[in-house]
């Protein structure tokens, strides 16, 4: 195995290693920092908690530190948490030659933002949305004589079509000449595509795994009647919580409107927890990310917004309340625990609705899950409480009109693109009455009905066979 020393680092940089606890580099690291010192472009993939950031980071600040001017290195991600852990990535390992580094993102002051990019900082790190915002809005900053530009968490970034336009924006600003470091826990077809189309030479190294997540993560599954999904979920928390009082959880969920259901039912039902997910304004996402890094809460409900690059040592479990209909993203969720060798545990709740998504997920990951120990007595016991909890959430987060300000910004940007709202609506509602065939709302109830009846009896014998 290289040392720090072998891949060509400084020492000044070796010892901020050190003072972090980094002790030799891990596999990614020494096969990528060579080649992205020698000036080669780089591909680079390995599992989540691997460290990709301190991969791109110890090359960039090196170079920077024997040229120094700002702005040297634009990394580019797709969530603003992401951001924010990667600039106090840059601000620790770089406090040495006092680096400074500004974070982008959306929800925040544009004003101070754009105050903030005219001091041409050392490091740039933003997300592609409120970049591009700038870029549009003034003129009074530039990147044409960046050295690099970091895509973490590419795949992301690379196959979301709601950045495509923003990277555009943003490419199109940038230096034709000019290294470019793509980095991510899964290698995508659209990363090899970027790869192949690249007129350069590039240096690509993927981990070889015959399975996708790491070792030390005990992976289970607990199946169920869709119904009952929230009682079991409360009834995996209550156990978890006794057991291991210490211990933090992120429960992942598909929805903003699910993760503040689930976050009031919490509270509700005498779990405490933060909630983090795209329809929060900022600071309350940043201090409820604050409190839960902190241990000040052991729980946090998310949406997939914190499936990427979060690195929380404390989290020992996770749960996933729906199962993500991408497998890939199921390897991003797990990702949060068992991370730089430590262990942890991932519970998916599995309805008999899911099943065939598990299975997905088992195939892509080259792993089968086990099943999870529950008391279905004690399930049952909570069942109406649980279900009261859930009814009284919905109804007070309709008083709150949750949802409608991002409606009404929707509306604003459909108006300033010359489209009506109107007309846009109402073609939506008839390409969804012509997707369901034209039913009403009670004929397509009815329909869910039978579905249930008719999913029962399969359930039963899963569940059987499950136990068998």
């Amino acid at each position: 195995m290289a040392t720090f020393e072998d891949l060509g680092l400084d020492e000044w940089l070796i010892k901020q290693c050190l003072s972090m606890g980094i002790t030799k580099p891990s596999p990614i690291q020494s096969q990528c920092i060579r080649p992205i010192l020698e000036g080669q472009n780089c591909v680079g993939c390995a599992k989540t908690g691997s460290g990709k950031t301190a991969a791109f980071a110890l090359p960039i600040l090196q170079k920077l530190s024997e040229d120094r001017y700002g702005p040297y290195a634009l990394v580019l991600t797709p969530t603003r948490e992401l951001a924010f852990q990667i600039a106090d990535q840059f601000k620790v390992l770089g406090k040495e030659i006092n680096i400074n580094v500004t974070v982008i993102t959306g929800g925040m002051d544009m004003v101070r933002q754009g105050q903030d990019l005219n001091v041409k900082p050392h490091i740039v790190v933003s997300t592609p949305g409120r970049l591009a915002d700038h870029y549009e809005s003034c003129d009074t900053f530039s990147f044409k004589k960046i050295k690099f530009l970091v895509l973490d968490e590419a795949d992301r970034l690379l196959e979301d079509t709601g950045f495509a336009e923003q990277l555009q924006i943003i490419f199109k600003k940038l230096p034709a000449k000019r290294q470019t470091l793509l980095f991510s826990a899964t290698m995508t077809p659209a990363i090899r595509e970027l790869q192949a189309a690249s007129g350069e030479k590039v240096f690509s190294w993927s981990q070889s795994a015959e399975v996708l997540t790491v070792e030390e993560l005990d992976q289970r599954y607990v199946l169920m009647n869709a119904d009952l999904k929230d009682a079991y979920l409360m009834h995996i928390l209550d156990v978890y919580t006794t057991e291991r009082p210490k211990s933090s959880v992120i429960i992942f969920t598909s929805t903003c409107k699910y993760a503040q259901i689930l976050s009031m039912m919490c509270e509700d039902l005498g779990f405490p927890c933060v909630s983090l997910h795209s329809m929060l304004p900022q600071k309350f996402r940043l201090s409820g990310l604050t409190k839960f890094k902190s241990d000040q809460v052991k729980i946090l409900i998310a949406t997939d917004v914190a499936s990427r690059g979060l690195d929380i040592p404390t989290v020992d479990l996770i749960i996933n309340h729906n199962v993500p209909n991408r497998p890939r993203d199921y390897v991003h969720r797990v990702g949060r625990t068992a991370r730089a060798g430590r262990g942890g545990m991932a519970i998916t709740l599995v309805t008999q609705f899911d099943v065939h998504l598990t299975k997905s997920v088992e195939s892509f990951i080259n792993t089968k899950l086990t099943e999870h120990p529950t008391d279905e007595k004690e399930a049952m016991k909570i069942l109406t409480e649980v279900a009261v909890s859930r009814r009284e959430a919905e109804i007070r987060l309709d008083e709150k009109d949750f949802g409608e300000k991002r409606e009404i910004n929707k509306r604003k940007k459909l108006i300033l693109e010359g489209i009506d709202p109107e007309k846009e609506e109402e073609e939506r509602l008839a390409k969804k009455a012509k997707k369901i065939g034209g039913k009403t709302k009670e004929e397509r109830l009815a329909e869910k009905q039978k579905r249930k009846e008719k999913f029962k009896n399969k359930f039963s014998k899963l569940k059987h066979k499950a136990a068998e």
